[in-house]
């Protein structure tokens, strides 16, 4: 398990614990007490930490390492059911973008995610959740033909952006996040949304757009990142703890905002902390949605769908 800066108090009382009762193992003496008051304390101190996070160390939490990324999510929650479906019919198959058919206990769904890299070769080839116009082009068709065979649309959103790269540029991509965003407003079928780690501007709004929008604890929304804000207001990325507290990206901001429906509870920890909890849910989360979603016309769907992001940014003085 790897730790961050501000988990390194857990740290230390965990490896306390793992001596205690190791030296009980190898000895006779009776560890028991120790054990329990230690494991007492690292309860509290986590308990501790993580009800007091800052929008910074929240930041963190969604890049943590250990973090479940879409694929495990779809591995945990549909199992053997699950079937990738690959390229855009156009240039290319693009491996930042994942999507396909599975089910959540016996409903259909086809999903649609980011897809980061596990290590230094695998965030290369995941061209680290960066999607090109191609991944978004990927992206419309699968719910293209998940609307012509009548079933539900879920995206599990975990991106730093967009590629910015030239050849990103010159195929197009303002324009493909642009018409994801158009069609996802008059999709006829359920759209569920799940913020799973970084949602960071155009590039999480490309598969964005839902009836439902649900966001992990410990992740965040918004235009930019902090260390791009800090970059460009302060000249420097210093600032990036300042710039994520002004930016108002957590879950909670976003909830007070009306930008998101739902705050879906991580384990204390972290998602990564218990993955198993985590993907249970997630999944029990979507499908409490769909269940207040799936009675609906496509006309209720769609109009509903427009009226809720019409009235985003609106305020009366």
């Amino acid at each position: 398990m790897e730790y961050l800066e501000f988990e390194l108090p857990i740290k230390e009382l965990q490896e306390q614990y793992e001596k205690a009762c190791q030296i009980g193992e190898d000895s006779e003496v009776d560890v028991t007490n120790t054990c329990k008051q230690i494991e007492k304390k690292l309860k509290e101190t986590k308990k501790e930490i993580y009800k007091n996070l800052t929008p910074w160390q929240r930041v963190l939490l969604s890049r943590h390492p250990n973090r479940p990324y879409t694929m495990d999510y779809l591995n945990a929650m549909c199992g053997d059911s699950f079937l990738e479906l690959h390229g855009d019919r156009n240039f290319r198959d693009d491996k930042a973008m994942v999507g396909g058919l599975g089910k959540i206990g016996d409903q259909s769904y086809m999903f649609i995610g980011q897809q980061k890299g596990y290590n230094t070769k695998t965030r290369q080839y995941r061209n680290f959740g960066m999607a090109s116009p191609e991944g978004y082009r990927k992206a419309l068709r699968l719910m293209k033909s998940a609307e012509k065979f009548g079933i539900p649309v879920v995206t599990l959103i975990d991106t730093p952006g967009a590629y910015p790269g030239m050849e990103a540029e010159e195929r197009g991509q303002g324009e493909a996040i642009a018409r994801n965003i158009l069609e996802m407003t008059r999709l006829k079928v359920p759209i569920i949304v799940v913020i799973i780690g970084e949602g960071a501007s155009g590039g999480a709004l490309g598969i964005g757009v839902g009836d439902r929008v649900l966001m992990l604890e410990n992740t965040w929304y918004s235009v930019i990142s902090p260390e791009s804000c800090s970059s460009i207001l302060w000249k420097s990325w210093e600032y990036k703890e300042q710039a994520a507290e002004a930016l108002k990206l957590t879950a909670t901001d976003m909830k007070k905002q009306k930008l998101i429906d739902l705050i879906v509870k991580e384990p204390v920890g972290g998602a990564h902390s218990d993955r198993e909890t985590t993907f249970r849910t997630v999944a029990n989360a979507i499908e409490k949605e769909y269940a207040v979603l799936k009675d609906l016309s496509p006309r209720d769907l769609v109009d509903r769908r427009m009226d809720k992001y019409s009235q985003m940014g609106v305020f009366k003085e």
